[in-house]
């Protein structure tokens, strides 16, 4: 999955309708460039991308001092695939532990998530982290039985303990989303990312 089309997905939605510039504007007020690996380029790319599709559509091409820009919008077949994608960014993980990119993308766009739905996805990655913690556990109880030169026990120690950490933060931020932290979409007021009507 790409966190570059989820996050472009999120902003056309969170704004009605966007051109690239607008999209590129507010993933650097969200610093996407340093945590998602979102590049001025890619941006662009997805949107037409994405637009060729059916996941957005052109509705309005503005001119400009510069190149025209054209403004898209959600489709539904593009609610459809955000919907998608953020669910998988917040239930899946990683063969290998480290920094996801999806992960920080849906973290970002949670909000335009139900409470319920929210916690139920972040407690299904939960049970398969959990069984990422017994996996490394076993991987570094047997790696001299398999023959493996000793100093790639080291490899098992780093996975466990980043496995160990994301444990600990998937479920604190369960806990917060059970205490009622955050604002989510079926709350009271306008969740971060509500799409304009």
């Amino acid at each position: 999955m790409s966190a570059t089309r989820l996050l472009v997905l999120g902003v056309v939605r969170m704004l009605g309708q966007a051109h690239g510039y607008q999209v590129r504007r507010e993933l650097l007020t969200w610093s996407a460039d340093k945590w998602g690996n979102v590049a001025p380029g890619s941006i662009y790319h997805a949107l037409k991308k994405m637009a060729a599709e059916n996941l957005l559509e052109e509705v309005a091409t503005e001119p400009g001092r510069g190149p025209e820009r054209t403004a898209y919008r959600l489709t539904p077949d593009g609610e459809t695939d955000f919907m998608v994608r953020l669910s998988r960014g917040l239930s899946g993980v990683e063969d290998q532990p480290g920094t996801s990119y999806e992960l920080s993308a849906a973290m970002t766009l949670m909000p335009q998530l139900t409470r319920e739905r929210a916690i139920s996805l972040l407690t299904h990655r939960l049970t398969q982290l959990e069984s990422q913690t017994a996996n490394a556990r076993s991987l570094l109880s047997s790696a001299q039985e398999w023959g493996q030169p000793a100093h790639i026990e080291e490899l098992y120690r780093l996975w466990l303990v980043h496995v160990e950490a994301d444990v600990r933060w998937t479920g604190e931020v369960i806990g917060r989303l059970r205490a009622g932290d955050y604002v989510m979409a079926d709350d009271h007021e306008p969740s971060f990312g509500t799409p304009v009507k």
